[in-house]
């Protein structure tokens, strides 16, 4: 249904986007609506609510297939794995209420121009416009490509110079009105959920549905009791599940309301600058920027002035970023690709904070608004957490399956409902529920809170997690450690900082005191921590130079460094930082442009050691630079360059081009920094990869630094070889290209150093074999082999540990590649630039408490990967716990069905005092307290099953339905054969002492009048306490401890419960109180059939529990038994790694393969053999 197509009536939206959906057209029909509306009247609103569930199904049953031109209903299907329909209304807006522009024509000259989207959108000559509204971004149609496009940003083609030339003077009042109109306010208006609204989408889950309908049927059998119940448990979980979603909502509105109502400054055309609100703002205005502590209410383009800006919310980090004007080129290329630089560094994002804005000369600062509202960094952010990710959890599915299997037919109908609403317990979401609460509860005891409760029992399923580097894994702070100096005679001695001496004067220090984005602001020194570290340790002074302060091509109001001490080369008067071309993690590299008090104009440069070489003059950089480098890089310490050039003083600043200044430097050392790991590193990852958890690393920082923190941290254990991946793009002469070199680590030089030296073995070596190994790669190389060596990337992957220089993209393409192995993946990042990973991984955990870290399901209040061990024992608990419930919860119902369906067949049932026993004060007060076992302190090496629908499971609940099947049977039958079964009701309790044979009466048989119960006979007595004793016994047999749960006896409340509910049980069963058997509906029996039914009882429970702990629990025998059948996991990833296994060419060892000419990627025959007999 759905899928045969007309002409035009489907498409793409957000083509390659994360959030890709497909788009269908359709036509409302009348009589197909009446049609609907009938059947709504006639289904008393069961089919709206099918509907609602099914979202595709009412545009199926309402509209017809029509091409999107002519649509008044899209459907959308998103083209992930999870395929989720929705469907939008066609809207329109009419541009003839404009105000200001009321004589507006379709020829006029305003929206004549067809080269931007906003003008190809209106349809002329009625002068309106289409748009569809898809989790709050608009989307209008394109009348010229007959295609929806996203609305509220400027066009992605536009070139820098068609920026200043078209947006630089400001846009007219009337632009603005049309812009207004159609793009909508620039608000990422998060309006609080009404609570009638989350209640209705609460109340509509099909679990309180299914409650409805069993309430509605106990009602109607005066079963008021147990209904009444149901009902408060309901309400108690409804209210709980809202006011949680209530608090979240409020929470998110708080948290960009402010953000919403800023007053800015704009330049108008013809008006000038005018304060507007900044609802306001439309994509294209030019914003004047002025003051400090700015907060931003929209992306712009910086076009003018520079400025530093605390980018904290976007990145976890609170670090100043300077941002520096778009500058004007005679080029056509669309403005993002004009450099190679990342276009990061133009854009003031929405909702950071501008600390600081510095006009050029004598104008001003000046950005243009790039996008509006949700197009936002920042409402993309609030729609990630509006909108989150599903769950690819098979458990929440096969619940669902679970309980359908649990719903037998029946001939008559209103006992067929009765068995139905018997065999899919009421009370599970509750039980559920409350298992998710205590978890999380215990998870906020520890510092670790969840947003996303869902996601706990997915943490139990985690077989890899990667972590972040700097900041989670090692010390956020870098400590100067030495700095290496050179000159033309190669590398000096290393100058200790820990010796206390003073740093050398000279150009060295000089580059050390001037080379970094630091600003002066309230008298404080602010800005990157690495570059702070770094300049406290030349003890050189930061000042803002005064309006008196001249310096050819200096502006006042320049930060000035001067020393405090004894000068060497530099003047005393200092240095005026005059320009700075900011660091970005893509160049790896930052250079300022200096002005010598009194003397020349210099040019420095730091960076990554291999960038800032390739900048210098060959003969400036020492021939021992690679070995010198790698000395400090394998004992783990991040190493910076620095490098200098001297420039001409009258050319102005602003005129010199970043790749003119960057050129012919000359190599001035080496700064070496330490970042030593954090002392819990080392035994949690010991305790993940003890457990079988796969540990990645993926890091900005370099390769050899990360291969040795490996190492260090144990991610790479003492004995395992690395292999190093280094993937080239294709050369004008030769194609892509990828090589393999295995990564020794030496522990040579038993004189002097002691540490350890990474070296790429020459000769050939089969060493990488023997056991484990371990490959290595670098971001660069990490997209080429995705781009050219697509089939060799799932091989890598397998034994890939050590990712680094990986840019945030990167690290969410690599989650997202693990997750296509069949991985269930982790990610533990500090937040700053693992956002998009975090979202990405099925468990995303942020050790930062920035904004950046409410888009990550779970955050740690202490910044420690100690939280990661902690969420898989709680994750698995919560998973067993789940399991634990659905089975005791299915098995205690098939009790109470069997028990029906005897008694059925003798025209008779229980009560609905014997139900309310039950169901209320056993099964619920059970089903409340079996979810209260902590997780078990040791993370075993083995992970819970996934499913419901695995064998052991379903075998356990089909062994012990048929143990309990048996026992009620026998039961129902040896009680209709016992001597007294014929006697009248005071016989069988007052003839017990005497012998059974005596009680052998008349043949005849007595009316069944032997209570004024119809309920009341010696069957139903029998089943009811079979069945009662029962459900606590299969309780303690299904209430799993260890190895993933602490053991039950630690459960106080629960086994204090069982002993309470058993005492209560044999009580009844012992206790002759016939007004007690009269409420419940019992018939006095002789005491030897009681103690009949405690054996009965206890050889089921002894047989049970002997079948649960030998057969169903018995993991070796489940091994043995998966060898014997040769089953074997079909996950990719164990595919990829049985056949990796037989594959005797792999790994590579120091080759080189490249691609071919046709683009094909490298293959290995001999694996591609193995792999077609799979």
């Amino acid at each position: 249904m759905g899928d045969h197509l007309e002409t035009g009536q489907h498409a793409l939206l957000n083509e390659g986007d994360e959030n890709e959906m497909e788009i269908f057209g359709y036509r409302t029909q009348g009589c197909r609506k009446a049609l609907c509306l009938i059947g709504s009247i006639f289904s008393l609103g069961i089919l709206p609510l099918v509907f609602h569930w099914r979202p595709a199904w009412h545009v199926w049953a309402n509209c017809v297939p029509c091409s999107l031109q002519d649509a008044d209903i899209v459907l959308l299907k998103t083209t992930d794995e999870f395929k989720v329909y929705s469907w939008k209304k066609v809207m329109w807006i009419s541009l003839s209420a404009l105000s200001r522009t009321p004589g507006l024509t379709p020829d006029h000259p305003l929206i004549t121009d067809e080269e931007y989207i906003i003008n190809r959108a209106i349809r002329k000559p009625d002068l309106k416009v289409r748009y569809i509204k898809v989790q709050k971004i608009r989307y209008v149609w394109n009348n010229l490509e007959g295609r929806f496009q996203k609305i509220g940003s400027l066009e992605d083609w536009l070139s820098s110079a068609k920026i200043h030339q078209k947006f630089g003077l400001g846009l007219t009042s009337e632009e603005q009105e049309i812009r207004r109109l159609i793009c909508g306010p620039n608000a990422i208006d998060v309006e609080i959920t009404p609570i009638w609204k989350l209640l209705i989408k609460e109340v509509l889950n099909p679990f309180y549905i299914f409650q409805l309908f069993s309430v509605c049927l106990w009602f109607s059998e005066d079963y008021k009791e147990y209904a009444l119940a149901i009902i408060l448990m309901s309400v108690t979980s409804i209210a709980l599940t809202v006011y949680d979603l209530r608090q979240q909502s409020v929470k998110l509105h708080h948290l960009v309301e402010s953000h919403n109502s800023i007053i800015v400054s704009v330049f108008e055309r013809k008006a000038g600058a005018q304060d507007l609100e900044s609802r306001l703002l439309v994509p294209g205005d030019l914003l004047i920027l002025t003051g400090s502590r700015v907060q931003m209410p929209c992306d712009a383009i910086l076009i003018d002035g520079s400025c530093v800006v605390d980018e904290g919310m976007l990145t976890g980090e609170s670090i100043p970023v300077t941002k520096t004007p778009l500058s004007q080129m005679a080029s056509s290329a669309p403005w993002k690709m004009q450099t190679e630089a990342d276009p990061r560094r133009h854009i003031l994002f929405c909702g950071t904070e501008v600390i600081q804005a510095r006009a050029a000369g004598s104008g001003t600062v000046r950005a243009v608004v790039l996008q509006t509202g949700f197009n936002t960094a920042k409402g993309d952010l609030v729609r990630s957490i509006l909108y989150p990710k599903p769950m690819n959890f098979k458990l929440y599915r096969d619940a669902i399956r679970f309980l359908l299997c649990l719903e037998p037919p029946e001939e008559v109908v209103r006992k067929a409902l009765d068995v139905i609403t018997i065999a899919v317990p009421p009370a599970l979401p509750a039980a559920l529920t409350t298992g998710i609460i205590y978890a999380q509860r215990r998870l906020k005891k520890k510092g670790i809170f969840c947003i996303s409760p869902q996601r706990i029992n997915v943490c139990g399923q985690l077989n890899l997690v990667c972590f972040d580097k700097t900041g989670t894994l090692t010390r956020g702070g870098l400590d100067p450690w030495g700095v290496v100096p050179c000159d033309q005679n190669g590398f000096k001695t290393v100058h200790s900082f820990a010796s206390g001496k003073a740093l050398p004067q000279g150009l060295l220090c000089a580059a050390m005191a001037s080379c970094h984005s630091l600003i002066l602001l309230d008298g404080t020194i602010q800005g990157d921590p690495l570059d702070l570290k770094m300049f406290e340790a030349t003890k050189w002074v930061m000042t803002i130079s005064g309006d008196d302060f001249h310096i050819k091509g200096m502006l006042a109001h320049t930060t000035v460094v001067k020393p405090t001490g004894t000068v060497g080369q530099v003047p005393a008067e200092g240095l005026a930082i005059l320009h700075q071309f900011p660091f970005s993690s893509a160049l790896q590299r930052m250079t300022v442009i200096v002005q010598e008090v009194g003397g020349d104009r210099l040019a420095f440069m730091k960076g990554a050691p291999e960038r800032v070489a390739s900048f210098c003059q060959p003969d400036t950089v020492p021939s021992s630079f690679i070995s010198e480098l790698q000395t400090y890089t394998t004992q783990g310490f991040r190493v910076i360059a620095l490098a200098y050039k001297k420039l001409e003083s009258d050319c102005p600043t602003t005129a010199l081009m970043r790749e003119k200044v960057e050129s012919d430097l000359i190599f001035l050392g080496l700064l070496i920094l330490e970042n030593r790991l954090k002392e819990e590193t080392k035994p949690v990852l010991e305790e993940l990869i003890s457990a079988r958890i796969r540990t990645v690393m993926i890091t900005g920082d370099n390769l050899q630094t990360a291969i040795t923190v490996a190492r260090k941290s144990g991610m790479v254990s003492e004995g395992q070889k690395v292999i190093l991946v280094e993937a080239n793009e294709a050369t004008g002469s030769s194609s892509a290209s990828i090589s393999w070199e295995l990564v020794e680590e030496k522990k040579h030089i038993p004189f002097g150093n002691q540490d350890n030296y990474i070296n790429i073995t020459e000769e050939a070596s089969d060493n990488g074999r023997e056991g484990t190994y371990h490959f290595a790669l670098s971001g660069k190389s990490f997209n080429v082999i995705s781009q050219h060596f697509s089939s060799l990337l799932p091989k890598i992957l397998i034994n890939g540990t050590i990712f680094a220089r990986m840019s945030p993209g990167q690290k969410s393409s690599l989650v997202e590649e693990f997750q296509k192995l069949d991985y269930f993946v982790g990610m533990c990042g500090d937040g700053a630039n693992d956002c998009g990973a975090l979202k990405m991984a099925h468990v995303g955990i942020s050790l930062s408490e920035q904004e950046a870290s409410v888009a990550s399901p779970f955050t740690s209040k202490t910044p420690s990967i100690e939280c990661v061990p902690h969420l898989i024992k709680e994750g698995r608990a919560a998973l067993v716990t789940s399991f634990c419930m659905f089975k005791y919860m299915a098995l205690y119902s098939m009790i109470q069905y069997v028990g029906v369906l005897l008694l059925y067949w003798e025209t008779n049932s229980l009560s609905n005092y014997q139900f309310l026993f039950q169901d209320l004060a056993i099964t619920t007060l059970i089903g409340v307290t079996m979810n209260m076992n902590g997780a078990n302190p040791k993370l075993v090496p083995f992970r819970p099953a996934g499913r419901l629908i695995s064998p052991p499971l379903l075998l356990s609940v089909i062994l012990n339905i048929l143990l309990s099947l048996a026992m009620h049977i026998v039961g129902f039958i040896l009680v209709q054969k016992q001597p007294w079964y014929l006697m009248e009701l005071h016989s069988a309790c007052t003839m017990r002492n005497e012998s059974i044979s005596a009680m052998n009466m008349s043949p005849s048989v007595p009316e069944k009048t032997r209570s004024n119960s119809t309920f009341a006979s010696f069957e139903n007595t029998t089943i009811w306490f079979l069945g009662t004793i029962n459900c606590i016994l299969v309780a303690l047999v299904f209430s799993k401890g260890k190895p993933f749960r602490q053991p039950t006896y630690t459960n106080y409340v629960f086994v204090l419960v069982l002993i309470l509910q058993m005492g209560v049980c044999l009580f009844i069963l012992f206790a002759d109180i016939p007004e007690l058997h009269r409420r419940l509906d019992l018939l006095c029996t002789p005491v030897p059939w009681r103690v009949y039914i405690l054996i009965m009882i206890s050889s089921n429970f002894v047989v049970s529990l002997a079948v649960e702990e030998t057969i169903i629990e018995n993991r070796a025998l489940w091994l043995a038994v998966k060898r014997c059948f040769g089953y074997q996991s079909k996950s990719q990833y164990r595919i990829w790694q049985r056949n990796l296994a037989n594959d005797s060419s792999w790994p590579p060892l120091n080759q080189t393969s490249y691609s071919d000419i046709q683009g094909v990627s490298y293959s290995n025959p001999v694996f591609e053999s193995n792999e077609e007999q799979l």
